[in-house]
């Protein structure tokens, strides 16, 4: 049992709607309903009666989502014990950010920070999308980034959390060169000879990222699943050694493109446009939080 899956019952208790929970749970439908039916067969009853609409919990379902809101504000509260505990002594903020956003993004940003606002010292803690919410929802960190299209919205209530935009990405497809130096792979390829396809978990960000660019692709590429993944470090790896396309963001793979040892696999039309945005909760409020967000206001133009 994993605690996703309560937090996606909660939710769907809430909502009454499997494809609004699914949306602020941030996965597709169909993964939210696998989590769910998953639960039900750890308790081993139906939680959600599926029968008319909207659904509604069965008895079981109203028993459990008791214990389960009890169950989980201690689980949250403790870890919030926990973390502050554990945080850096004296001045300082915790970052949540996408795996691939710290490795890549973040040092340069806060080196150049630095340089503005004097020194900063930060705690960055690398999680996936859902989880950086969660922190900076339950008020375990200060700042948190990630990615945006309008496509693949965060739903974060714009009255308690603000944002700015601190940079772009392109997340495209890539693959290694051949002999001749152009792609050995290239989109949208030929039906009779599908190419090795490095995917994302459907449930990731990057995994939705790509469903997106389906969703709007004028002819379906000719892809045959070779290797899945939800991290884009694993995905870059396996494309470097030649084992088939893949979509990374352009961020991740600059130096790569640079020395000619990656390729673009497609043209523009494949690619998606990101934004890279940094959240605040606007009633977590200290000094240095606040002299960095007016620095971010200033070099990046106003949050909406």
């Amino acid at each position: 049992m994993e605690i996703k899956w309560i937090e996606d019952f909660i939710a769907l208790a809430r909502y009454q709607s499997f494809s609004r929970a699914a949306e602020f749970r941030n996965v597709t439908q169909s993964g939210f309903s696998r989590r769910i039916q998953s639960l039900e067969h750890w308790v081993g009853a139906d939680l959600v009666d599926r029968s008319g609409f909207p659904p509604t919990l069965t008895p079981a379902g109203q028993l459990f989502r008791d214990a389960a809101e009890d169950i989980l504000d201690k689980l949250f509260d403790t870890r919030a014990i926990i973390r502050t505990e554990q945080r850096i002594a004296g001045t300082s903020l915790q970052i949540a950010a996408d795996h691939t956003i710290a490795l890549n993004f973040l040092p340069a940003w806060l080196r150049t920070l630095a340089k503005q606002v004097g020194e900063v010292r930060a705690r960055v803690i690398p999680a996936n999308v859902h989880d950086s919410i969660l922190m900076l929802v339950n008020g375990n960190c200060e700042l948190m980034f990630a990615y945006h299209h309008p496509r693949l919205p965060l739903h974060l209530d714009p009255q308690k959390y603000e944002y700015v935009t601190v940079g772009v990405d392109t997340f495209m497809p890539v693959c290694k060169p051949n002999q001749r130096l152009a792609p050995t792979y290239r989109l949208p390829g030929a039906k009779d000879r599908p190419m090795p396809y490095i995917a994302y978990t459907e449930t990731s960000y990057f995994g939705r990222c790509f469903a997106s660019l389906m969703e709007q692709a004028n002819v379906s590429p000719a892809l045959r699943l070779h290797y899945e993944s939800d991290m884009a470090e694993v995905v870059k790896k396996l494309v470097l050694e030649g084992e088939g396309v893949a979509w990374l963001p352009k961020s991740s793979i600059a130096a790569e493109l640079d020395a000619g040892a990656l390729v673009a696999a497609g043209q523009s039309d494949w690619q998606l446009a990101l934004e890279l945005r940094v959240y605040r909760d606007l009633s977590n409020r200290n000094d240095l939080l606040d002299t960095i967000w007016r620095h971010l206001h200033a070099s990046s133009g106003p949050a909406e």
